[in-house]
Order: structure tokens, then sequence, then C-alpha cells
């Protein structure tokens, strides 16, 4: 639930330590708000789906599951992550904060609460990816500011793989958003996974083996 202006992301290839342990698919989970849900999508043309679809096409046995809640802020997601991230599984994607800045929700705020999250899930041995966003540029540079380093900040402090922009090639174009300009169309969820797959990968190729 976004509209935004974005930067790039340069990353590594995969490496054949990114692939999971033989007879066992990687487990990974997609948390995040609308963008990760698929809204007004078949289930099929969502986030993860396609992603699943992409990394399996790479060699990569994995297994994505959508936990992606339409609507959903950092706060929102900080008290379903429990629960939504079963026991067992690799690897987060964590998409959230567009919302925040959508409704103008003070930074502080949404740091705290990804902060937690992010804290929450290495207590648990889950490692984490994090897709950044920006904020709309109507609320004003200091907002702007303070809410766009909320994601390169947290990533450098927890070490974690950072995508900056989760909307990167598509934000703003027409042509690959739906109606209302802020969700992707499935022709544009292919584009963004297209961009985030390297880094996708870089993070795969840092998960601890599992047997």
């Amino acid at each position: 639930m976004l509209l935004f202006i974005g930067a790039s992301d340069m990353a590594s290839a995969q490496t054949s330590s990114s692939r999971p342990p033989a007879g066992r698919p990687l487990k990974l989970v997609a948390f995040g708000d609308s963008l990760s849900a698929g809204y007004n999508l078949p289930g099929s043309a969502a986030f993860p789906a396609v992603l699943e679809q992409a990394l399996r096409q790479k060699g990569v046995a994995v297994e994505i599951v959508n936990a992606g809640v339409s609507g959903d802020t950092t706060q929102g997601g900080l008290e379903r992550l429990d629960w939504s991230v079963p026991d067992g599984t690799d690897g987060v994607i964590l998409e959230l904060g567009a919302n925040d800045a959508l409704r103008g929700v003070d930074p502080t705020q949404t740091r705290q609460a990804l902060e937690a999250m992010i804290t929450r899930l290495k207590q648990r041995k889950i490692p984490v990816m994090l897709a950044g966003m920006y904020a709309p540029r109507n609320l004003g540079a200091d907002y702007a500011k303070r809410f766009d380093a909320i994601y390169r900040e947290l990533a450098e402090k927890h070490g974690l793989v950072l995508y900056p922009f989760f909307l990167e090639g598509i934000a703003g174009d027409r042509a690959l958003n739906q109606a209302d300009g802020l969700h992707p169309t499935a022709e544009g969820v292919t584009v963004i996974v297209r961009n985030i797959l390297p880094t996708v990968e870089r993070f795969i190729a840092t998960l601890p083996a599992r047997s």
C-alpha cells in the first residue's frame, strides 16, 4: 500500500551454499503487508509465489509462505509475529512499513516495531532479510529523511541483508501498478521479483545449513 521513488541494490549472485540440505526444501516466510499478500491478485501472482517459482527455476528447493496482511503496519506485524512465523522457518523476508508512512506514523515508532521484530526473530535463531521502503515525499523532507534511514540503519546495526526499496523499478509507473496507483499488477510483481532476486539469493547464501 504505497507510492514512492526508488534506489537500486547491487547484490552478488547465488552460490552453491545457498542450496538447502538434500531432501528438505528451504522454508522462508514473506512477512509483510498488501505488497506481500498480493492485493487484488490471484495467489499465484502474489510476491511469495512468484519469488518461489523464480528461485526454483534457479535450482533452489524452497517453499515461501505468504504471511502478508493487507493494511498491516509495523505494530500490527509485531503483534502477530509469533504465530505468523512458525518454528522451523529458515528465514524471513521482512517487508513492512509502507502503511506506517502512508499514515504518517512517527518514524521512531516504526523503527521500534521493526527492531522488536528483528530482535525477536534473532532470539528464535531465524535470520531476517529486510525489504525497505521510502516515505511519500508529500510528508516533507524531515519526515522522509527520518523514515528512509530506518532500514539502512537497522540493517547495519543487526548485520542484515538489505534490499533498500521493495518497489524498485515499479514505483510511479502506471503500467505496472493497479488503478489505485499503490499496488503492483501481476506484471509489476514480476518486475519486483526480478529486481529483488539477487538480494534474496545473497540472503539464502548466508543461511546456516540445516539437516
